[in-house]
């Protein structure tokens, strides 16, 4: 079984191991219009989502904007 570390916890994925960011997100439920990314440390730009591999182990950051002031 395969795992990703998604916003400090660990996620397993029994059904099919998202292959890139887009697909962890679908898999997940997020709107990827609501959040920024960070795969390791590193800011994704959301132009690349669907070109971001994701292999096991990585960590994931998902930052959602809530409208507010």
């Amino acid at each position: 079984m395969k795992t990703l570390k998604v916003n400090g916890k660990v996620k397993e994925f029994n059904d099919g191991f998202p292959t890139t960011l887009t697909e962890l997100l679908d898999k997940l439920k997020v709107d990827a219009a609501t959040i920024v990314a960070e795969v390791d440390g590193n800011i994704i730009e959301r132009k690349n989502f669907d070109s971001t591999a994701l292999n096991e182990n990585q960590d994931i950051e998902l930052i959602r904007f809530v409208p507010g002031g």
